[in-house]
């Protein structure tokens, strides 16, 4: 879809008048209007409220690096797009937009992505780097093939800390799991991004102290990959406002402190035939109906057919196709789920939930691909720092494959993975570099990262991998100043 059939869709100019609507009766002065860049930062512009009309029709106008977050790599040399390329035209989704609870002066909504109208070639295009565009396109394409939809619930896993005397970080609480009197430490701040969420459409349904210091998992309700991608975003910037609020750090590194868990982020997935969207009562009315609709009803395809009081570990045959196509591209997917060098830090450090070979098992969770629930799959390889558009999408193309060439998981695991791995289960990547290769040798996966995209993405993360490679670190003097003396 190009930028004109985009802005001719049915029922947007109903939707951006709701949108100037609200700014009137809320009195919103000034609107974010924001996007992800390859590396799941949020970028975009502002614009004051007044020009909302302006805003829904023509868009802002960015350098196309800003999908690469303007960044140069270790020669000086601009990711992604040149100082010479054109510049992308970002136009807002009225269905996203959303007042800040923290500043009612101020809203966000969330744009798409597209090329220039006065490009040379495809004037006007669908940018095919934008992650958020690119994953809508995906979703559909796969519901329109296989008359299904994918259904993702994450758990955001992250870590609030501070700085201590010694200005070294600490957790807020200490690393106890499940431990209700951490989660007294951390009262406030969980009531707080609890009310914000809400404010933002996120239905928040479950939380828990994880085993690391500070380290909560807040949860919020499963829904469609795209918005569940959007509701991430929000929840990230959730906690970075409630940090600013009390003097702490909202840490997503995924692993901060060697030997205790790392955060990660794992994916629920199920897939669907029918259902709609439902609109769910929040505790303010400060969003357009959109932000707080969920896909409701409809029918479990991981469950359809199955027999009262049948074998709970026993797939049925979409259930295993879909495993199968996962299973089968558990390496390269790692490209997108662990997609920094940090990211390693979690699977090396052994023992700590991180998943380490390239299987599957039931309530196995050593294993990349869990069987949760006869209702779901959990795929436990991402961590705290995904791009959850990137990656909904490389699931949706191993899905994909899976179902569409039938491809068998082979048996499940139910042995400790840590103490010894089954011979027929590969290891995943150990590193970004490994990881990058398995990504270059997937045909399957690395066509959920279609056009421009393949492109940006891997120059940003060969860029990372080639600076970690070239930086003496403290590593380095601890284990070689004395290694010949």
């Amino acid at each position: 879809m190009d930028i004109d059939a985009f802005l001719a869709e049915p029922g947007r100019s109903d939707a951006t008048n709701d949108v100037r609507k609200l700014i009137d009766q809320l009195d919103i002065q000034y609107i974010y209007v924001q996007f992800v860049s390859v590396t799941g930062r949020v970028v975009g512009k502002g614009m004051p409220a007044s020009r909302w009309e302006d805003l829904a029709t023509r868009g802002v106008q960015m350098v196309y690096g800003a999908v690469a977050n303007v960044a140069t790599d270790r020669r000086g040399r601009y990711l992604g797009y040149g100082p010479e390329a054109s510049e992308l035209i970002a136009i807002p989704e009225p269905e996203t937009f959303a007042q800040l609870p923290w500043d009612g002066r101020v809203a966000r909504v969330f744009a798409r992505l597209f090329r220039n109208r006065e490009e040379v070639e495809n004037p006007g295009a669908a940018l095919s780097s934008d992650c958020r565009g690119n994953l809508a396109r995906l979703h559909a394409a796969f519901t329109d093939r296989h008359d299904m939809h994918l259904r993702v619930g994450t758990e955001p896993e992250m870590m609030w800390l501070r700085r201590d005397a010694d200005n070294a970080l600490v957790g807020v609480s200490k690393p106890y799991c499940y431990h209700v009197d951490q989660l007294e430490e951390l009262r406030d701040i969980s009531l707080r991004v609890l009310t914000y969420g809400r404010a933002l459409g996120l239905d928040m349904i479950q939380g828990d102290h994880e085993d690391a210091p500070g380290q909560l998992e807040l949860n919020f309700r499963f829904d469609d990959p795209l918005r569940n991608a959007d509701r991430l975003i929000t929840y990230r910037q959730i906690c970075r406002q409630v940090a600013r609020e009390f003097g702490v750090i909202a840490c997503f590194m995924t692993k901060p402190f060697p030997g205790l868990s790392a955060s990660g982020c794992h994916h629920n997935l199920s897939l669907w035939r029918g259902g709609e969207d439902e609109t769910v009562a929040m505790a303010t009315d400060t969003t357009v109906p959109g932000v707080r609709q969920y896909r409701a009803g409809g029918v479990n395809l991981l469950t359809d057919g199955r027999v009262p009081g049948a074998n709970p570990q026993r797939l049925n045959g979409i259930g295993e196709r879909m495993v199968g196509g996962v299973v089968t591209h558990l390496p390269a997917l790692t490209a997108l789920a662990a997609s920094t060098v940090h990211s390693y830090r979690r699977m090396w450090d052994t023992g700590f939930w991180a998943p380490l070979t390239a299987g599957w098992g039931f309530q196995n969770r050593t294993c990349a691909v869990r069987v949760s629930a006869p209702d779901r799959v959990e795929y436990r390889a991402a961590d705290s720092m995904v791009n959850p558009y990137l990656m909904a999408a490389g699931l949706l193309a191993a899905m994909d494959d899976g179902l569409a060439n039938d491809l068998n998981p082979g048996p499940p695991s139910s042995a400790n993975t840590y103490d010894s791995a089954p011979e027929q289960q590969r290891s995943l990547p150990m590193n970004l570099g490994a990881a990058l290769a398995e990504l270059d040798a997937d045909e399957v996966v690395r066509a959920a990262l279609p056009g421009d995209m393949y492109r940006v993405y891997t120059a940003h993360k060969r860029d990372e991998w080639e600076r970690f490679l070239a930086t003496t670190s403290e590593w380095d003097f601890d284990f070689y100043l004395d290694y010949v003396s």
